[in-house]
């Protein structure tokens, strides 16, 4: 894990304990199941909704953008203040933000694996193929040769 990522447990102490997964080259972050920032390269983005977008418009903080097919993609998630990481008490305001457009989201929390279950799945053999299909086979009448016992 990063030193960066490492180090929004003691920023969002406040907010209560959270956890960082990997996830496509960057880590979500999450509270209670729910994942409520993320965080790509050295840059932490805050979830928001259409409720909590105004705080983050007046201080002109942009949303996380990807790449699809050529065009780019605006995710609910933006950049988050500076001060967050100077101020324990800000961090924890703007880590509710979050927390609550998370819950608004309609997400259901996503479970947690204990380590055994998932180093039990890393372990499981592959699934096993499922067996061809049996074709159909058109079968054709064959015609029994009889033969007749010639009377003489």
């Amino acid at each position: 894990m990063s030193a960066f990522v490492d180090s929004l447990h003691e920023t969002f102490e406040r907010l209560g304990r959270i956890e960082a997964r990997r996830m496509f080259g960057g880590y979500g972050i999450y509270h209670e199941g729910r994942m409520f920032a993320l965080v790509t390269g050295d840059t932490l983005y805050l979830k928001s909704d259409t409720e909590s977008a105004p705080h983050f418009d007046r201080l002109n903080l942009p949303p996380f953008t990807y790449m699809r097919q050529g065009k780019s993609m605006p995710m609910s998630y933006r950049q988050a203040p500076a001060d967050l990481f100077e101020d324990r008490e800000e961090a924890a305001r703007w880590g509710w933000l979050a927390y609550e457009s998370a819950l608004r989201s309609g997400q259901p929390p996503k479970p947690r694996k204990p380590p055994a279950a998932r180093k039990a799945a890393a372990k499981k053999a592959p699934a096993k193929k499922a067996p061809p299909k049996k074709t159909a086979v058109k079968r054709t009448a064959v015609k029994k040769k009889t033969t007749k016992a010639a009377s003489r």
